[in-house]
């Protein structure tokens, strides 16, 4: 019997070590099969490294992904002109479309709609809606008239997921008419005037419908801004208009954007978003001792601190009884609204960047050209000198006054002026809108949409109906009424809506230097 232990022993080590030098076999083997099945899926175009993809070399935004062969093949490919509005494409794009990958799910909280009235071309929108894109909005309701309801330029914007095109038609001249914004008296001062008071009407008018749809759509905040503005949501904790709205308080029901005003330094540019960096700064953003001591060399001569408006714009959140006051601000039948004005965050306003924006904005105003008939038409002293001058100069007169009192060529006041914070750099959204158009995003939107132009080339219907808006609420007869969700009684009296308003001036004011 004692013999028989060490055999029984020898034989249970020599299975022990047969065993472990399988499982030693067997965790070497695994991780080099695992890794050659990676490889294998790389190199096949399956799987993306993440710190390649990532890397300062790699130029692609989060949510880029290459084109597709049909879409690359359509832009190489084709003889329209269209495609080269806004830059070839290259390489890569954002997935813009139906193929948008930027999360903007029935998950993602806060859901931001903006709205706006337009009669923009698709060189100064494509870039308004995909900017805004990037700063995190889901969804743009477009109130689209002029050169924006033509069927070349509608028909692409309807192709972009999120977009809803609304046109002037008669029928919704007809439903406006209705509105019982015509009864109430806080715009009233503004109704039956000519251009900009009659687009201060229309803007407010579809304000109080965008509310609706944005309602419907399950919006939780909503923003009228005009598609020369760019918001800039600095001081959050990432560059994101999401972000931003995501962290202020839950009793907060507004929140205001100071607005600068683009100061160009040429008078030859052709896209302002991807070209202008330097922008002046509100007034809520100076110390006051800055912005007085300053305020001459900031004003070059022109009537106001700004060119136009100074009291910026305004996101609302999503509730019962909201309702615009004017396009600069909203409110509430049944409260005053606690509101906000952000400390760092901004609205960029491109304000007269391009010399024709001169005789494009004449062209869109029938009024005289004289001192007296300009007040019925623009709200702002600066509009209304630029109408005279538009209206009455030559060419090059205009091209000399332009470059007096918009473009800043004085590169020794622009130092001065930005070391005392008067002006600011600020190269982000240029840097964004580049981007955007390096990598085919709006040349890729336009050629996907080419399919759908050729089907109405020929037909009109986009814009049958269309009325002059100055017929809206000429009926004599009131049609004002309620809208269901907010069964208010219809004489109630409001304070005025706001107005586009200058930033405060001298008068009056006395600093001690």
């Amino acid at each position: 019997m004692a013999g028989v232990r060490p055999t029984t022993s020898t034989s249970q080590t020599s299975s022990a070590q047969l065993f472990t030098s399988r499982l030693l076999l067997l965790l070497t083997l695994l991780p080099l099969t695992l890794a050659a099945f990676a490889f294998l899926l790389q190199w096949r175009g399956g799987l993306t490294d993440p710190t390649t993809r990532w890397s300062p070399d790699h130029h692609e935004f989060p949510g880029m992904e290459s084109i597709s062969g049909s879409i690359k093949d359509t832009i190489r490919n084709s003889g329209s002109g269209c495609t080269d509005l806004l830059g070839q494409s290259h390489s890569l794009s954002f997935p813009y479309f139906r193929d948008w990958k930027f999360g903007f799910g029935s998950d993602l909280k806060p859901k931001i709609c903006i709205t706006t009235s337009t009669s923009a071309g698709l060189e100064q929108t494509l870039p308004w809606i995909f900017y805004h894109k990037v700063m995190g909005v889901s969804t743009f309701f477009l109130f689209v008239e002029g050169k924006a309801a033509s069927p070349t330029v509608s028909k692409v914007l309807e192709t972009i997921a999120g977009v809803k095109v609304i046109y002037r038609t008669r029928e919704l001249e007809e439903q406006q008419a209705k509105s019982r914004i015509w009864n109430e008296t806080w715009l009233s001062s503004f109704f039956y005037k000519p251009c900009n008071y009659e687009l201060f009407v229309k803007q407010s008018l579809n304000m109080e419908m965008a509310i609706v749809m944005a309602r419907e759509a399950g919006m939780d905040w909503i923003i009228h801004l005009d598609t020369d503005e760019l918001i800039h949501p600095a001081g959050a904790r990432e560059y994101s208009l999401r972000q931003l709205l995501m962290d202020v308080p839950g009793n907060v029901d507004m929140v205001i954007f100071p607005n600068y005003e683009s100061s160009v330094e040429r008078d030859d540019t052709k896209e302002p978003f991807s070209e202008v960096s330097m922008f002046k700064k509100n007034y809520d953003h100076l110390p006051k001792d800055v912005y007085f001591g300053n305020y001459k060399e900031a004003t070059r001569g022109n009537p106001n601190y700004f060119l136009t408006y100074g009291n910026g714009k305004s996101a609302a959140r999503i509730q019962d009884h909201l309702r615009p006051n004017g396009a600069h601000r909203w409110h509430n039948y049944m409260k005053t609204p606690n509101e906000v004005k952000l400390e760092e965050a901004a609205v960029l306003h491109y304000t007269y960047p391009k010399f024709s924006d001169l005789t494009s904005r004449r062209d869109r105003c029938g009024c005289k050209p004289t001192k007296e008939d300009v007040k019925r038409c623009f709200m702002l002293e600066f509009d209304r000198s630029a109408f005279i001058i538009a209206s009455t100069a030559t060419e090059e007169e205009m091209l000399l006054w332009y470059r007096e009192r918009i473009v800043w060529t004085d590169r020794a006041l622009n130092l001065k002026l930005l070391r005392k914070g008067i002006l600011t750099r600020i190269y982000t959204p240029m840097v964004i809108v580049q981007r955007l158009r390096e990598t085919g995003v709006f040349s890729s939107v336009i050629a996907s949409a080419q399919a759908v132009l050729s089907s109405v080339k020929n037909s009109n219907s986009s814009t049958a109906g269309v009325t002059s808006s100055t017929k809206i609420g000429h009926d004599g007869e009131s049609k004002a009424t309620a809208r269901r969700v907010l069964q208010i009684p219809d004489n109630s009296s409001f304070s005025s809506a706001v107005p586009p308003l200058s930033p405060p001036g001298l008068e009056g004011i006395h600093i001690e230097m």
